[in-house]
């Protein structure tokens, strides 16, 4: 990507303990254009007011603005209807939301969800408090030994009790993009609804629900651009339909009173209280900003970021790289000899480099790995195979130093 693109990231041009910064944390989260900052100061100060309930100017403004985002976002991934978009705080309170309700409602004890080894604690701990609740049983899907899933053995955990199955879309740690189309088509031959964690795929690739078949899919707005706070849940409307409401409040109601209640339609049965309507309004922008970009050019460059920077890190003596699936995003996670991961984020840091250690909330998937965590690298439109050059000749100069 050109320097164009770069200017629109004001931070990407600001010093770090005196040196230019390098961000490769794009995964936890990405960098928000100009655009995206100004719409969110122009909203507050020229059309803050509660949306849906007010009659006056400001109030229908602001509602207006808000339900024009939710259409946004469903034609950023092609959803059927704007009325199966659902506005919650980000992915991990949109599979908390399909998790309560769905468990609630269509489970019984002794039924069986699948979900995989490279899953984001997001997608494991909800299913967990839920199978404590419900006495339901969690299966989960292996890995090979490049970090794919064996779809052959998830075949096999198919059985007359799997009630869903829940991936997610690329993984946090390995880059793996997972078949979903076929997990999903699969799961469907079986009469089993599929919820996809998309937090990781709607920055770099576009999304097709509809083409998926996809039941739920779930990203978060600060993963691709956007603002923190706001994250969708799409839902087939058959399925949000037959679903209980996840928390009780205004906007999600149509009738109360003392001896019972009833609920609104969709999308606003599951958006109790007051939603992030600016947020909804930068989250717009920045989708308009990502497909203005256009994901064929997004695509190629961070195809060739990733071949580039891998290539480099593995000329690295005692370099070991973990995920080498032949469908892959353009991240990396590593460690070099016995250099703890720790350390070497710590030290690459004070060069100006950022970028993750730990286990990046994907716990049980390094202790599949033998490993207690690793360093990764994780790369944007934004990014530039000059700062690859920086973290490799950072990551030589911390590697003599041990």
């Amino acid at each position: 990507m050109n320097e164009t693109i770069r200017n629109d990231f004001p931070i990407l041009h600001r010093l770090v303990y005196g040196k230019p910064l390098v961000y490769l944390d794009n995964t936890a989260t990405t960098q928000k254009p100009r655009c995206v900052v100004e719409k969110i100061a122009e909203e507050y100060y020229n059309v803050n007011a509660n949306i849906h309930r007010g009659v006056h100017f400001l109030s229908m403004q602001a509602t207006e603005a808000h339900e024009e985002a939710r259409k946004r976002v469903q034609r950023f991934i092609n959803a059927r209807k704007h009325e199966e978009i659902i506005f919650t705080r980000g992915t991990t309170e949109s599979i908390n939301l399909v998790a309560s309700s769905f468990v609630y409602s269509q489970m019984s004890a002794g039924d069986e969800i699948i979900i995989s080894a490279m899953e984001h604690h997001s997608n494991i701990v909800p299913w967990q408090i839920q199978a404590a609740r419900a006495n339901i049983s969690i299966k989960v899907i292996p890995i090979n030994e490049v970090g794919e899933l064996d779809m052959e053995a998830y075949l096999q955990l198919f059985s007359e009790k799997t009630r869903l199955v829940s991936v997610t879309h690329i993984s946090n740690v390995l880059g793996t993009i997972n078949p979903v189309k076929e997990i999903i088509g699969i799961a469907h031959s079986h009469n089993v609804p599929v919820l996809i964690d998309g937090a990781q795929a709607v920055a770099h690739q576009a999304v097709d629900v509809q083409a998926l078949d996809a039941d739920f899919y779930v990203f978060s707005a600060h993963k691709v651009y956007g603002p923190t706070g706001i994250g969708i849940l799409y839902g087939k409307e058959e399925w949000m339909d037959s679903l209980p409401p996840y928390q009780g409040g205004g906007e999600m109601i149509a009738s109360v009173s003392f001896e019972k209640t009833t609920f609104n339609e969709l999308p606003f049965k599951f958006e109790a209280g007051t939603p992030d309507y600016i947020g909804s309004t930068a989250l717009a922008v920045a989708l308009d900003y990502v497909e203005k970009t256009g994901f064929a050019n997004i695509e190629r460059h961070e195809n060739e970021l990733l071949h580039y920077a891998t290539q480099k890190l593995d000329a690295i003596e005692g370099m070991r790289i973990f995920g080498r699936a032949s469908r892959k995003s353009a991240l990396i996670s590593f460690l070099v000899g016995n250099i703890h991961h720790y350390d070497m984020g710590m030290l690459l840091d004070r060069l100006g480099i950022a970028v993750r250690t730990g286990h990046h909330c994907a716990e049980p998937l390094h202790r599949l790995l033998g490993v207690e965590g690793t360093v990764r690298a994780s790369f944007a439109l934004y990014n530039t195979k000059e700062e690859i050059d920086s973290l490799v000749a950072g990551i030589e100069r911390i590697t003599k130093m041990f």
